[in-house]
């Protein structure tokens, strides 16, 4: 029988993505004109939407809407709740609807997003999907949206029981930081951006956590102000934003779709996930992802490739910073191995598991057991307890070097 020709076409396209975070302080300020500004320094007209966190609103509200107001915009307002509760496709939704009550176009009227992680990813996500992608502005008003989420392309909401199920790769061209506006933020909230701020300096940056463990304590009281009395040249608040800034966006630019799916950036995040959707709403991310830091040490020290002072100093720091090391979740192997059998799915049939050589040294493995899990595990329940994590007898472990 003669094979009957079939007509085959390939569409090849490059896609090339800017897009800029930018510092700017007194952003509240009418005379700073980077907030009501469009992206890409277009021009346009008509009304645009900001959604404003319901904690944001009872802070900075008026003065959200004052800043407009003297600079004659015309804008729309939209407050929804924060909390990881209501990271919801129904809060996309409802964000969407507004959009087309108001007549937002396709590029000239963008959305402003301002407030915590929460609000960030539901009007990401509502701008990805409206019109199938209109540009959007972010102002996170959290530590963790300013030094994590301000760069990340991604955004998501939570579903049936697991975090970020649903989401897009939809950057905004523009993220505006303010530093000064997490200066009223509740003492809990820092120390749950601190968490992120403790991953990046374990997986590539030893100042970092230099800086943590030195000022970790006043960094948290002052809210990375810098207010206390130092040199002009002493500024770690500033420092480490910079330093976990930079850095995220050095990881996240060179694997932006995650194309590749081993990521540094994902220590922390393999077992952590797990743990926070079972214990939401009393753990916070940045708390959990402190957690799941700490675990991938026990992990590393267990394996022998980092060495248990190094971990010791590791939970002293956490501890500094505010931040519990565990939790009795992180003790049950059960909960810790299905989230390992999740991770596999999540990362195409492998584990690509980050565990540390050193402070900001990595390595990956890809054959953690589920023996080892428990062990781990056993561990966690004893720095829950308060004691030390050093097994009965330490093993001799092989230099970094």
């Amino acid at each position: 029988m003669q094979k009957t020709t079939v007509a085959s076409w390939t569409v090849s396209a490059t896609r090339h993505i800017d897009y800029e975070i930018l510092e700017s302080p007194n952003l509240l300020d009418p005379e700073n004109p980077d907030l009501a500004a469009l992206p890409y320094g277009s021009q346009g007209g008509g009304r645009r939407l900001v959604v404003i966190d319901e904690a944001v609103q009872g802070i900075f509200g008026d003065r959200i809407r004052g800043y407009f107001a003297a600079r004659n915009k015309d804008m729309d307002y939209l407050t929804l709740p924060g909390g990881d509760e209501h990271k919801t496709l129904d809060q996309v939704v409802h964000v969407a609807s507004r959009l087309n009550e108001i007549g937002t176009r396709r590029a000239g009227t963008p959305p402003i997003a301002i407030g915590g992680g929460v609000v960030q990813d539901v009007v990401g996500m509502a701008a990805g999907l409206y019109r199938r992608g209109i540009p959007y502005v972010r102002v996170p008003t959290t530590l963790l949206g300013q030094i994590d989420g301000s760069v990340s392309a991604k955004n998501g909401v939570n579903f049936e029981g697991h975090r970020n199920r649903l989401g897009t790769f939809a950057p905004p061209p523009r993220t505006l930081i303010d530093r000064t506006l997490i200066a009223t933020l509740p003492r809990r909230q820092i120390s749950s951006g601190m968490g992120e701020i403790i991953k990046m300096a374990l997986i590539k940056d030893a100042r970092l956590f230099d800086l943590l463990e030195a000022y970790g304590p006043d960094l948290l009281t002052e809210r990375l102000q810098d207010t206390g009395i130092r040199t002009s040249a002493e500024k770690p608040g500033q420092e480490c934003m910079h330093r976990a800034i930079a850095g995220m966006a050095e990881e996240l630019q060179k694997n932006l779709w995650e194309t590749d799916l081993r990521r540094i950036v994902d220590y922390g995040h393999t077992f952590s996930p797990a743990v926070e959707m079972r214990a939401l709403p009393e753990i916070l991310h940045g708390e959990a992802v402190a957690m799941g830091c700490v675990f991938g040490a026990v992990l590393s020290a267990r394996r022998g490739i980092l060495r248990y002072g190094q971990l010791e100093r590791i939970i002293k720091t956490v501890r500094s910073i505010g931040l519990e090391p565990s939790h009795p979740l992180f003790g049950d192997p059960e909960i810790l191995n299905d989230a390992l059998s999740e991770t596999v799915r999540h990362r195409d049939n492998h584990q690509h598991i980050t565990l540390l050589r050193d402070v900001g040294i990595t390595t990956f493995v890809d054959d953690l057991t589920t023996q080892e899990v428990a062990g781990a595990a056993a561990t966690m329940v004893s720095i829950l307890n308060g004691k030390s994590p050093l097994p009965d007898v330490e093993l001799e472990l092989p230099s970094n070097e």
